[in-house]
């Protein structure tokens, strides 16, 4: 398919690069346009050089919308690696873009402990319009337009039904141009007038267009533009300030935040970091730091912990006029829910007229109270961690008759009784005679109790015969009967008449001596007797006679009249009752059939035989009674496991025993249960089914390649399938067939579960074709086929054995150190991998040897010294062959060195000459280190360390002290584990040297006193304890006098005289009025004296009420 050429692949084929920073080794461009109806690859490459683990990709649109779990026919997504380079390159791809897929998008990349973050922007132009951009799809919501992928059923609802408005042609306005211009108290009013809801992204877009941006000078490296953080995590802000010792505040949407254990500050040279704590949603916002006039910002993203859905929506049959309530509950409380209706949000202020929106705790509804035709579709659910979605079908009324009203037979002043029963008890009705509304009067009532209408005539007359109908209001539906008038003529009868049964043959009788008479209601019979004598009359079912003249059923006897009355009949009712009357003159007997009808039992063992992608097939029973009345069809219901909301599968009755229910979401289990209709009404619901689950099997695998040929041989490896759906995946079937038959053979007994398998036992010289089907619980998915026959031959290929880089050189590890040795090969047919140790062929005992197809391993499990030697692989194939060596050598510490020894001594020198140690731990002796100790302390020092000669000259000994040494040789695992002592000391002998010290001319400290600190004058209140203190040198220590008023203050405990270091303390203790005065403190020695002085004075203390 064509790609967009402005999108994420510019012209000149090489995608824009962006600049280098955190992980990303490119970046997707900021900007990405792309043409409606065309296709769109958005590139992201990571470097995993320094990683230790794989990264992991996610892309997300808006906020928090992870579109993995969107992947499907409109979004693709691709990853592949580069071996060479360790880069990682991640390819989402838009099939036809639509302008529901604009919008800011956002990828992160994390492993391990790292992560890194980008955001994009892609705009839609409309296709071949050379006008203004919809900048207006640009804010639509994240989720608004996405693909649902195989599992999207909203365009198999009922299109037909839709009713929507032509929608009024506006003129185009720039809504940018208009927000520039605005208060910013208008914002909110223009993106609610021209359908913006983004308005964070709408308000970051208009600060970029009216901000110009400057050099700043006071920052180094500014924040990051975003940050993004999940809920409940500690984030830290940093930034760069060219001043070391500048201040800087830190503002939260322009208010300055203050340091507390949430919020800390810390400076660390030209390093400014902000560390947030446990983020909760308020730190959902902009965030500046401020240095004099410069300003630097910054958003930061609270992620919300995904908020999953555990009870999913229901869907909904209903008809107009009826009420449908969606709810769902949610993992947590206080979590917030969007609704939808197809692509379009649901909000409570602009929708609150025809939607109403319930929280409680996690229970969610969305409420729509009366439902009209428009409401046809899917409505959707979306948390920021789940989705559901639910159906509903509005049908238009139909108004069905469950009991017709039925003809009568009366005589004057009996009463006649029309009753019938329809499906909706608030429809309302007329009644007609012969054409003229019947009005209700004392001898006429009409009724209307739930779904029954009756009409009432007591004291018949004549004139009431006619023909009567029930017209329900607003449907084109009409119910009529006959009302016959019985007249009763009386002729002159000779006295011997024999009895006579005049039976009325209308009515409810079906035929002469058949009556139905519908379960639950009343049965009157009324038989005309004649005869004379009056006859006896005698009611019996069957051999039992029916006496009773009052109870359910009984007996009426009137003049020439007998009524038999069954009331609310019974199925044990039916059968043949016998009427027989008799007097002197003879007999007469009528037999009549009453036959009792009622709604049909339920059906039975309703199952599901098969299931589909969004579809089941249901089968069920007939009932075992179908109520005396043939069965006309079935309705069907169905809802989801777990929840309560039957919907209806159809309003139409539906004749045959198997029905295929569709418009299921697959991967979602349904129950099924089925009514029977006849012409009396609905039966009880049937048992419901076992629940089942609509599935489907996988689509074929992608990408089967044939891996290697062999001469009896041949190995397949193919992908999964881009669509596994709600089955999964059990495995994978593969089969083969030679070219021109059509018969495949199955070529793995059990399922393969990895997507690569070597086929056996192939003829050689055979072109064979190959295919590979996936399988689930719910299939085998279409195979895939290889496009060409693959011949099966031995491809002949030279050994040749590809020594690893580092084992080219010396290999050289410690003694104790786990040796793995892995050497790639190749060739064909196998080659034969023989390893040698020194010319001999290697002890299974001292290495261990594994080999495969393309590799050669040799392991030793705990080195040791004798492991050391030259190492050669051999590869055959026949007479051809490839070597390799490696020379391996294991080494350890070394031995001490020996015979250390002191040579030679002069002034404050001693040399010291050693030999070589005996063992050098199988490698080269890369130095030595020597240490020296006095005999009296016997504490070792180092002087010499990695000395590579095997002498050396210790200097700066001591005089006359006698000192030892050893020697410790050194390779390349260290120093080694014992020193070797020297035999003999070196002594430093002492020389004629005396030490005179200079002479000391002690120094005259003597000094007359001198006050350093003089008294201050002072006021304190009276009450309160004061001091006053001076500060005085003089050497001999001076004598210390304290005066008041020129009077020696002596031992009065009110005073507390300190000296401390020089200073003086006069401590007064609560003094009065009488303690004012003048202080003098003296300091006298032998060599003079010195006084100073200060004024006392004591203030009374006040009462502030006496003030008042």
């Amino acid at each position: 398919m064509p790609e967009a050429p402005d999108a994420a692949k510019p012209e000149g084929g090489e995608p824009e690069k962006t600049e280098l920073t955190g992980l990303f080794v490119e970046k997707p461009p900021e900007s990405v346009v792309a043409v409606a109806g065309s296709d769109v690859t958005i590139i992201a490459k990571v470097d995993s050089t320094t990683l230790t683990r794989k990264p992991t990709m996610k892309w997300l649109k808006g906020k928090w919308l992870d579109l993995g779990s969107k992947a499907g026919k409109h979004l693709q997504f691709k990853e592949t690696y580069d071996r060479n380079t360790k880069i990682y390159t991640y390819e989402m791809k838009i099939i036809k873009v639509v302008p529901g897929d604009a919008g800011g998008y956002r990828c992160e990349v994390t492993a391990k402990d790292k992560c890194d973050s980008t955001t994009f922007e892609v705009s839609i132009e409309t296709a071949h319009q050379e006008e203004h951009t919809d900048i207006l799809s640009a804010f639509k919501r994240a989720d608004a337009g996405e693909d649902e992928g195989d599992l999207d059923f909203s365009a198999l609802l009922k299109a037909t039904k839709k009713r929507k408005k032509p929608e009024e042609e506006k003129p185009q306005i720039d809504v940018w141009e208009l927000l520039k211009s605005a208060h910013p108290s208008e914002y909110e009013k223009i993106a609610f007038e021209y359908g913006i809801t983004d308005l964070r992204g709408m308000l970051k877009r208009l600060k970029k267009m009216k901000v110009e941006p400057k050099h700043s000078e006071a920052f180094l490296t500014k924040l990051e533009s975003c940050y993004s953080v999940e809920k409940g995590k500690k984030i830290v802000l940093k930034c760069e300030v060219v001043d070391p010792n500048v201040q800087v505040k830190w503002l939260k949407n322009g208010q300055e935040i203050k340091p507390s254990a949430k919020y800390i500050m810390e400076e660390n040279g030209n390093i400014r970091t902000l560390t947030i704590n446990r983020t909760t949603l308020a730190d959902d916002a902009a965030y500046e730091c401020v240095v004099g006039e410069d300003k630097c910002f910054t958003e930061v993203f609270v992620k919300e912990p995904p908020v999953t859905i555990t009870k999913l929506m229901d869907d909904y049959h209903v008809v107009v006029g009826e009420r449908v309530e969606f709810e769902i509950e949610v993992s947590e409380e206080g979590a917030h829910v969007m609704w939808f209706f197809e692509d379009q949000e649901l909000h409570r202020d602009t929708h609150a007229t025809k939607y109403r929106f319930k929280k409680d705790g996690k229970k969610h509804t969305l409420i729509i109270q009366e439902a009209t035709l428009e409401d046809i579709g899917m409505y959707h659910a979306w948390t920021n961690g789940g989705h559901t979605k639910g159906e509903v079908e509005v049908e238009e009324k139909e108004l069905e008759v469950l009991q017709d009203i039925a003809d009568l037979t009366v005589k004057a002043t009996d009463q006649a009784v029309f009753k019938c029963e329809v499906s909706d008890d608030k429809v309302t009705g007329k009644w007609f005679k012969d054409g003229v509304e019947v009005l209700a009067s004392d001898r006429i009532k009409m009724t209307h109790v739930g779904r029954f209408h009756k009409l009432v005539i007591n004291d018949v007359k004549p004139e009431d015969a006619g023909d009567y109908t029930f017209i329900p209001d607003g449907y084109a539906l009409s119910l009529s009967a006959k009302l016959n008038f019985l007249e009763i003529k009386i002729d002159y009868v000779p006295r011997q008449d024999p009895p006579k049964i005049h039976l009325d043959t209308t009515g409810n009788m079906v035929s002469q001596n058949t009556i139905i008479v519908v379960a639950g209601n009343k049965l009157r019979l009324d038989v005309e007797i004649t005869g004379e004598p009056a006859p006896t009359v005698v009611w019996s079912k069957g051999d039992q006679p029916i006496t009773a003249t009052e109870g359910r059923v009984r007996v009426e006897s009137r003049k020439d009249l007998s009524c038999f009355v069954i009331e609310g009949a019974e199925r044990e009712d039916e059968g043949n009752y016998t009427i027989c009357v008799t007097n002197p003159a003879g007999e007469d007997k009528a037999v009549l059939f009453v036959k009792i009808v009622d709604v049909p039992d339920p059906p039975e063992h309703v199952k599901c035989n098969s299931v589909g992608e969004d579809c089941a097939t249901i089968t069920w029973e007939p009932p075992k009674f179908d109520g005396g009345a043939p069965i006309k069809g079935y309705l069907m219901e169905r809802k989801k496991k777990g929840s309560s909301r039957w919907t209806k599968l159809n309003f139409d009755v539906y004749d045959s025993t198997t029905y295929e229910a569709k418009r299921m979401i697959e991967g979602v289990l349904y129950e099924m249960r089925v009514f029977a209709v006849n012409s009396i009404g609905l039966s009880p619901p049937s048992l419901s089914s076992k629940p089942f689950m609509p599935i489907a099997p996988t689509s074929e695998p992608t990408r089967l390649v044939v891996h290697d040929v062999t001469n009896n041989t041949c190995t397949l490896k193919w992908f999964a399938p881009d669509r596994i759906g709600a089955g999964g995946l059990d495995g994978y079937i593969i089969e083969y067939c030679k070219e021109g038959d059509t018969e495949w053979v199955v070529a793995n007994k059990d399922l393969c579960e990895r997507q690569g398998y070597m086929v056996r036992g192939l003829p050689v010289g055979e072109k064979i074709n190959f295919r590979v089907v996936a399988k689930n619980i719910a299939g085998r998915s279409p195979p895939a086929t290889l496009s060409q026959p693959v011949t099966i031959r031995e491809i002949v290929e030279l050994p040749k054995i590809r020594l690893p880089r580092d084992l080219r050189t010396k290999y050289i590890r410690r003694v104790g150190d786990k040796i793995n040795l892995t050497i790639p090969f190749q060739g064909k047919p196998r080659p034969t991998a023989t390893w040698y140790k020194d010319g001999k062929p290697i002890d299974e005992k001292m290495a261990g040897v594994r080999n495969s197809n393309v590799d050669s391993i040799l392991f030793i499990r705990s080195a040791e010294r004798d492991h050391s030697g030259i190492y050669e692989l051999v590869l055959q194939i026949e007479n051809m062959e490839d070597r390799a060596s490696i020379n391996m050598r294991i080494v350890e510490k070394p031995g001490p060195p020996l015979k250390v020894r002191v040579t030679d001594v002069w002034g404050f020198n001693a040399a010291l000459e050693w030999d070589p140690p005996k063992d050098d731990g199988n490698c080269e002796i890369t130095g030595y280190t020597i240490q020296k100790a006095d005999k009296k302390t016997n504490e070792w020092f180092t002087i010499y360390e990695h000395n590579r000669r095997t002498n050396c000259t210790a200097s700066d000994l001591i005089m006359g002290n006698e000192y030892m040494f050893r020697v410790y040789s050194e390779n390349l695992c260290g120093l080694s584990e014992d020193p070797c002592l020297s035999k003999n000391t070196a002594t430093i002998a002492k020389t004629g040297l005396q030490y005179k010290p200079p002479p000391y001319k002690e120094k005259d400290t003597t000094c007359v006193p001198k006050f350093t600190q003089p008294l201050v004058d002072r006021s304190v209140v009276a009450g309160y304890s004061t001091a006053i203190s001076c500060a005085v040198r003089g050497s001999p220590k001076p004598k210390i006098t304290w005066m008041k008023n020129k009077m020696i203050i002596g031992g009065d405990p009110k005073y507390l005289m300190q000296n401390n270091q020089g200073v003086l303390t006069l401590n007064i203790r609560k003094p009065s009025s009488f303690d004012g005065g003048k202080y003098s403190c003296m300091a006298v020695n032998e060599l003079g004296q010195d006084e100073v002085e200060c004024k006392l004075e004591i203030r009374t203390a006040t009462d502030p009420g006496k003030d008042k």
